[in-house]
């Protein structure tokens, strides 16, 4: 979901480095408890899971073809009743554009193209497509391809810092099928684990034939699932999906000013000599290739 699903070619916090296993919420806590309290809802087909930036383990509950926007935000209220939050990412499992989804998801219920999420929990909220929030969790610069093997298959690729999502997982593949329907967790139920495991490996190498990446990193529910790894893949944590949660709005410039209150200041800001800001590369818009004949 930029890139992330919204505006395009968004640029990554100048913050990310190489994390790893708890670290990676570590860092996020650290980073984020001095401003403001993100809710990061990470939208799968199977399930909902929730994190707020100054907690550590997260929480969940089933979803599936029957939950609509609106249930899904009655359940993570109830769910996160003792939680206080000041603003909300949500990673969605569909198309995002300009910060909102813009198609109805596969394998949920109905209604969330339009849906005001901001009205319904009465915070800021910023949308993202889960793929490329996971992706913006994981990244390590470069040039980097996430896919994430979940109920389907989610895609995006970073390259030196611009984030852009893909929707590989409904382009044909082979015998009538998509690239999903071989690697989702229906073909992995279909062709069981051994011979899902090789369509993704085969998958892996011709999506990056195509897109040249200098790293893969393979996410979602299923990614543990594969019998032996393709060459030069890694498998990303699952704890990144919080953490691109919680930099959504790091890449946005800071995180907001909510309720009259403003956030937590460090003891330099508090100083006489204000602490130096960090630095954010710029977007670099890309030319759009001529057409022959133009």
């Amino acid at each position: 979901m930029s890139p992330l699903g919204e505006p395009r070619n968004m640029p990554v916090p100048a913050l990310l480095m190489p994390l790893r296993g708890n670290d990676v919420q570590r860092a996020a806590v650290q980073a984020y408890e001095r401003r403001v309290k993100i809710l990061v809802i990470d939208v799968g087909g199977t399930h909902v899971k929730v994190l707020v930036s100054h907690k550590r383990a997260p929480r969940r509950f089933d979803s599936g073809p029957s939950l609509t926007p609106s249930k899904m935000v009655k359940k993570v209220k109830q769910l996160t009743a003792d939680w206080s939050y000041d603003a909300i990412s949500i990673g969605y499992p569909g198309l995002v554009v300009h910060e909102r989804i813009a198609a109805e998801p596969k394998n949920l219920g109905r209604g969330w193209v339009g849906f005001d999420f901001h009205k319904a929990f009465q915070h800021p909220v910023k949308i993202a497509n889960d793929a490329a929030m996971q992706a913006l969790g994981s990244y390590q610069g470069g040039r980097m391809l996430f896919l994430g093997l979940g109920t389907g298959l989610g895609s995006a690729m970073i390259v030196d810092g611009d984030v852009e999502p893909m929707e590989l997982a409904h382009l044909p593949y082979k015998k009538g099928r998509t690239f999903e329907d071989y690697v989702g967790v229906g073909g992995l139920k279909r062709l069981g684990t051994r011979r899902w495991s090789k369509q993704v490996r085969a998958v892996v190498e011709r999506v990056r034939a195509a897109l040249e990446p200098e790293y893969v990193v393979l996410g979602g529910g299923n990614a543990r699932k594969l019998d032996r790894l393709p060459d030069d893949v890694r498998l990303g944590e699952n704890a990144n999906a919080f953490v691109g949660g919680f930099r959504l709005w790091e890449v946005a410039g800071g995180a907001p000013t909510v309720r009259g209150r403003r956030p937590r200041q460090s003891r330099a800001q508090r100083g006489s000599v204000a602490a130096p800001r960090r630095s954010v590369p710029t977007a670099r818009p890309r030319p759009r290739p001529r057409r022959r004949g133009a």
